[in-house]
């Protein structure tokens, strides 16, 4: 039996995996805090993550009706990109800033310049390093917090702290650290100028965690944390990795062929490739896999937070907001929402804020509202679909998962505006069951240095082909009209931060 974490930014999920047939045995779940402030300020206090874990791990073990002795291994997932900073001693310093953290976008873009803009850091790292990306929080936190830099001994990821946690070692993995902005995608290995850039003094450097393969194990748990957790002391921690990461694993997303999108928070879009295909276009990031490959991939910083942001603007709980949703044409009557409450990733505009377009006495109805937000979202995920498309990324299938893919409606909505056939998985919580099916790899591998992931994942993941719906011809049609609408107003409005190939269309 094997144990998946998924620490994301609204709260911790823990699954349990019987390998061996693929049957989950038993989930659980505990919520976090978002801290927020001014000029985009987004973190967590690291206590919530490890509380949560016990938590989500007990509610786990009780619903499985087992005991935490059978475990015999672990893999956590974590949210990208942010920053963890301990001391010598092993103590965190200050809250961890998120992914979703835009307050060191100016950071951020010293450092692009300093790399020579888009096309430089392309060529160095093989991404283009974004608001949000774990670099520009260490330029941050230097200037703003100069004292506890000064103090740190270990630079971490979510993930990266949560092994700590569980083993007391210091590693991380190459897809997770693909997003940190100090990574060079291509050779899989620490990119050190970029850090001595920020701080001469080679702290940085030093602070850097090992680095191992997906395949790994960072360790065994430490006793006193298995005795916490109710669990196996001899339980082995895998390598683990990012959300995205192990979403993939988590959707047999692990050979070319295959695209998932995720409604989550956040919204991303990925697919395999078998070689580091960087793309020319910025917002794609060709992070590695956590399987051996390589995750061409897109996020939008804006989903259900925008959504639920309108619900709470109306008052709404979620089948009201649903039902309202239903009731609106496509389009919404010429209604469209820039959704950007945390700035954007995809298209890139960090310092955006949300727009209402195209109200009036006739159209400016809670419905229209609602069906805004919800297709001002998956707008975004277009766009990045039609970024991943020029690539030369090809799906004829979305496998969908995330919170919002639950939702019926939702989902054809997707399949409309992408005109692509979407389904969802049996286990809708991928990066979990994701993390699970890593480690149960990483213990065959100890046995077996050629034990395939694929076979795993062969047995514990599948499709639930009653969730299966096919763009309406009809609707695409709309679909792509309201589309173009989006994109002359994102270029009319923040000017030439959109691709050239706009094309501007009448309202």
């Amino acid at each position: 039996m094997f144990l998946g974490i998924d620490c994301g930014t609204q709260g911790t999920k823990a699954l349990l995996l019987d390998a061996s047939n693929g049957r989950v045995l038993g989930q659980g779940s505990a919520s976090h805090d978002l801290i927020s402030g001014p000029n985009g300020r987004r973190e967590q206090d690291t206590e919530q993550w490890t509380a949560a874990f016990a938590s989500a791990t007990a509610a786990a073990l009780a619903e499985a009706g087992v005991d935490g002795d059978a475990v015999l291994g672990i893999g956590v997932s974590g949210q990208q990109h942010g920053l963890v900073t301990l001391d010598a001693a092993g103590r965190v310093l200050r809250p961890a800033k998120l992914w979703c953290d835009t307050e060191s976008a100016a950071e951020n873009q010293r450092l692009l310049d300093w790399l020579g803009g888009e096309q430089g850091s392309l060529e160095r790292l093989g991404i283009v390093i974004a608001p949000g990306y774990t670099v520009s929080k260490l330029l941050w936190m230097k200037a703003r917090h100069p004292a506890l830099f000064e103090q740190t001994a270990h630079i971490l990821l979510p993930h990266d702290y949560l092994n700590h946690w569980l083993t007391g070692r210091a590693c991380a993995e190459y897809g997770d650290a693909s997003g940190t902005g100090y990574f060079n995608v291509r050779t899989r290995e620490w990119d050190l100028s970029i850090l001595r850039h920020i701080d001469l003094s080679g702290r940085l450097e030093a602070a850097l965690p090992e680095l191992i393969a997906p395949d790994k194990a960072v360790g065994r748990l430490r006793p006193e944390i298995a005795g916490q957790l109710g669990l196996n002391p001899d339980a082995i921690v895998s390598s683990g990795g990012g959300d995205n990461m192990m979403g993939a694993i988590g959707t047999g997303n692990i050979r070319p062929g295959a695209i998932t999108m995720s409604l989550g928070t956040s919204g991303t879009l990925y697919a395999y490739s078998d070689t580091p295909r960087i793309s020319p276009q910025p917002a794609v990031a060709t992070f590695c896999s956590s399987s051996g490959g390589w995750l061409p991939l897109i996020c939008t910083m804006n989903l259900t937070n925008a959504n639920a942001a309108i619900r709470d603007l109306l008052q709404l709980d979620l089948e009201s907001f649903n039902a309202l949703v239903a009731q609106a044409p496509i389009g919404c009557e010429g209604v469209t929402l820039l959704p950007f409450l945390n700035g954007e990733r995809v298209p890139a505009l960090p310092q955006a804020s949300a727009s209402l377009h195209g109200l009036t006495t006739e159209n400016l109805t809670r419905a229209n509202l609602c069906r805004a937000v919800v297709e001002g979202v998956t707008f975004g995920l277009r766009y990045g679909l039609d970024l991943l498309r020029e690539s030369g990324i090809r799906s004829e299938r979305i496998q969908l998962i995330g919170g919002g893919a639950k939702n019926p409606l939702w989902r054809q909505i997707v399949a409309d505006m992408m005109e692509t056939p979407v389904v969802c998985t049996t286990h809708s919580e991928a990066a979990a069951l994701g993390g699970a099916i890593q480690a149960a790899w990483c213990h065959a591998r100890q046995q077996d240095a050629d034990a395939s992931l694929e076979a795993i994942c062969s047995r514990c993941v599948s499709l639930d082909e009653r969730t299966a719906v096919a763009p309406v011809a009809e609707s695409v049609r709309a679909y792509d009209q309201a589309y173009r609408r989006y994109r002359q107003l994102v270029a009319s409005t923040y000017g030439q931060q959109t691709p050239p190939d706009l094309t501007p269309v009448a309202s």
